[in-house]
């Protein structure tokens, strides 16, 4: 063959590949359903015309099988999103479901490792029925965990983000728990192995949608941190989170052009119901307080009692983390405490500042929390916040007991700025509640209700005196307190001089170590 020949030899095997797939009535009858292939839902994420793809002629190491795997099950590359390269992979269900096999997992594994020696981030489309059998039976198979390997010693180099589009298992479910953020398609199911499998191994019955659908993980696992309802909906919300983040950890966040005003907002603290046990909903004060329609909030339906997310302020990249009084009083249950380490984790390992906006009566109390070990992810939350190198910023809305008025990031703890509004009650215990416990013997003493009541109120009004916010001021406790219609430009201001700071290498931040699953 001359040169010209075996170019255009190649070419056509190329295209071949390409188009086919699996087999060509295996892409048409997925089109027929209104279904993807990986390579069409990479082609709708990235920016046009930019996907290059790596291990396009990989085949399955079974001869027999060689004609059948064409790319094995597994697709990826490089491209461009909103002009920034990343890596990109998928799995392949034209190809025995896009189950993972000896070869399709040595692919996984060379992307990943091109991704952290390229400094880019990492995104990952999952749709698979598991591990291949008989391909990764015996010593051979089992010695080929793919990328598992590479991605648990990742330490957050690099930002990773798994977007699932339909069933996914094994392999591909285990890269998802890898990942710093996660988005499932309404439909699709994230477990670690399929319920027919369940049936077959423990005679359990569950459908899909039971045992890992969107609802399920959204509300009730905290394994995803955005459920959508439809594929443009999952690519749009990686985009905006990668816009958050810089391409790996030795990189500054981009920042934005600011939107919003930086002056006083004298209707902010009107967000905030004066009598001091009414619950209101801290997306408001949040959404205010950021850059206009900046907030990504990040698992918006699990452990709704804190507001987490990734917005911008004055431009800059920050991280949110806001109690929600809307929801169980805005108390720290172990849910929450898990959300919160997730997000800090992700804002320490990429430098990103992050701001507390407290209002906390304290941890949550009960038989449920104590069987959740409440004791280990208190105290895990407040281990990390510790050893958070990203500078943070908190403000104390309305209320800071006990020691979630730490774990918020408050006073003693790490933070370079720590604000109060001149409302705001900070101390050991809500004044109603230790009257209760010091004082409840001498009150049931006391046979008149009336005169009950009065004494009750005297010592609420006595003990309130010393949770007053001047009190923490006065011995340094908090910074500065300040009017509430200028914590949007305070908070500004302290980010622009933050820019200046010395910013610690990626070795030298401790929750880079951290799991964000």
């Amino acid at each position: 063959m001359t040169d010209a020949e075996k170019t255009s030899d190649l070419i056509a095997r190329a295209e071949r590949v390409r188009n086919e797939m699996g087999g060509a009535d295996k892409v048409s009858k997925m089109s027929d359903e209104g279904d993807r292939t990986i390579r069409q839902h990479i082609g709708e994420f990235l920016d046009i015309g930019t996907f290059r793809e790596i291990g396009t002629f990989s085949r399955s190491i079974r001869t027999e099988e060689r004609e059948k795997t064409p790319g094995d099950g597994k697709i990826g590359g490089h491209g461009m999103v909103n002009g920034r390269p990343v890596a990109v992979f998928g799995d392949d269900i034209t190809v025995y479901r896009g189950s993972s096999s000896i070869v399709g997992t040595r692919k996984e594994h060379r992307l990943y490792e091109r991704a952290m020696a390229m400094g880019i981030p990492i995104v990952h489309f999952g749709e698979t029925g598991g591990a291949r059998i008989p391909d990764t039976m015996g010593a051979e198979g089992i010695s080929e965990p793919g990328g598992l390997f590479e991605l648990a010693k990742r330490q957050h180099r690099v930002p990773m983000a798994t977007m699932v589009t339909g069933q996914s298992f094994g392999g591909s479910s285990f890269l998802s728990a890898l990942s710093d953020y996660v988005v499932m398609v309404r439909g699709s199911c994230l477990a670690v192995t399929s319920p027919k499998v369940f049936e077959i191994a423990t005679g359990e019955v569950i459908s899909f949608e039971d045992v890992g659908g969107v609802d399920v993980h959204a509300r009730k696992t905290g394994q995803i941190d955005l459920g959508v309802e439809s594929d443009e909906e999952g690519y749009d919300a990686i985009r905006k989170w990668l816009s958050y983040l810089p391409s790996n950890a030795w990189e500054a966040a981009p920042r934005k052009e600011n939107i919003g005003s930086l002056g006083h907002d004298p209707g902010l603290s009107d967000l905030v119901p004066a009598k001091r046990t009414r619950g209101y909903d801290m997306r408001r004060v949040v959404e205010r307080i950021v850059d206009t329609d900046s907030l990504l909030e990040i698992q918006p339906l699990y452990a709704r009692n804190v507001v987490c997310g990734m917005a911008r302020l004055n431009g800059f990249s920050v991280g949110v983390i806001a109690n929600n009084p809307m929801f169980g009083a805005g108390t720290l249950d172990p849910q929450a405490c898990h959300k919160i380490i997730r997000l800090a984790t992700v804002c320490d390992s990429y430098n990103i500042p992050i701001i507390f906006l407290a209002d906390v009566p304290g941890f949550m109390v009960g038989e449920r929390v104590e069987h959740e070990l409440m004791l280990h992810w208190g105290m895990r939350m407040m281990h990390a916040l510790q050893n958070c190198s990203a500078p943070t910023l908190t403000v104390c809305i309305r209320k800071a007991f006990g020691l979630a008025w730490q774990a918020m990031n408050g006073s003693q703890m790490p933070a370079l700025g720590v604000y109060s509004w001149p409302g705001a009650e900070i101390g050991f215990m809500d004044p109603e509640v230790g009257v209760n416990v010091a004082f409840g013997s001498k009150l049931a003493r006391i046979e008149d209700s009336d005169a009950r009541e009065a004494e009750r109120a005297e010592l609420v009004r006595e003990v309130g005196e010393s949770t007053n916010p001047y009190e923490a001021a006065g011995t340094m406790r908090i910074d500065e307190i300040i009017d509430p219609g200028d914590t949007r430009g305070v908070l500004a201001h302290d980010l622009e001089m933050l820019a200046h700071r010395s910013v610690p290498p990626p070795e030298a931040r401790p929750l880079s170590y951290w799991p964000t699953c």
